[in-house]
């Protein structure tokens, strides 16, 4: 057990929410992924199941008012906790509607290890609480920012000055902290360089980003440049990259999830 959990600390934690309401993925959710937390909507409880079974030490966040009966919500959340030294998932449950009972119940009887959320007319509590559920739970491990992988897409694509020229290229990993990419040609561009007036696409979201080249490396018959954004970014250029990365990684797992 000792190698996973080690992996675990250094690649930090899935987060599923599962049927989350409106208000919860508007809100809260938008909120965690801009805080840097792998956040995943769910709307397939069975499927969900299949998909933790690869994935051991996710948390899940149950919205009790979506989805099924308090009874069925029982059974199912028990099962997901199954053996308290190995469970199939930490387990949260959230609710608008929920009496002093049943968190009891949650609390006291099933005893879910990420605590019972009420969901409240000022979401922002809520959400600093399942912040400080999420950091007791050290969810994010080592890693600091999460990074989306963007493989044969054609939807994020760079464009940047270059000899009095432009030169567009294929980006193929994106965090707030940089990005890789490479060019049909190899366009020779110095390490430490400092590339001003580049263009992002990332779907419909045009970025303009200053960046320094800090190296590159081979792939196959590519050379992939990896960049780092300097200071100077726009923090709207920051919040438009987390939600691009979450959206990405969102589509990845509804694929997984069917």
């Amino acid at each position: 057990m000792e190698p996973k959990k080690t992996l675990d600390n250094l690649l930090g934690k899935n987060i599923f929410f599962l049927y989350p309401s409106a208000i919860i993925q508007n809100e809260l959710i938008a909120e965690l992924a801009q805080q840097e937390f792998e956040v995943y909507i769910v709307k397939n409880h069975t499927n969900l199941r299949r998909v933790l079974q690869k994935r051991p030490a996710s948390l899940v966040f149950v919205n009790l008012d979506e989805g099924m009966s308090e009874k069925d919500w029982d059974v199912y959340i028990r099962r997901l906790i199954g053996n308290v030294d190995e469970p199939e998932a930490f387990v949260g449950v959230l609710s608008a509607n929920a009496t002093e009972a049943i968190m009891r119940k949650y609390i006291n009887v099933i005893k879910v290890q990420c605590g019972f959320i009420p969901i409240l007319p000022d979401i922002h509590k809520s959400t600093k609480q399942v912040f400080d559920i999420l950091r007791a739970q050290d969810a994010k491990g080592r890693r600091k920012y999460i990074r989306a992988t963007i493989e044969r897409e054609t939807n994020a694509t760079v464009n940047m000055p270059l000899n009095n020229s432009f030169i567009n290229g294929a980006i193929r990993d994106i965090s707030v902290v940089g990005f890789s990419c490479a060019f049909t040609e190899d366009p020779q561009i110095e390490k430490n360089s400092l590339v001003q007036n580049v263009q992002i696409r990332l779907q419909t979201t045009l970025l303009k980003v200053e960046a320094i080249v800090f190296g590159s490396r081979m792939e196959g018959m590519s050379k992939v440049y990896v960049l780092l954004f300097t200071q100077k970014i726009d923090p709207d250029a920051r919040t438009r990259i987390r939600k691009y990365i979450q959206s990405n990684l969102q589509s990845k797992m509804d694929l997984e999830l069917k």
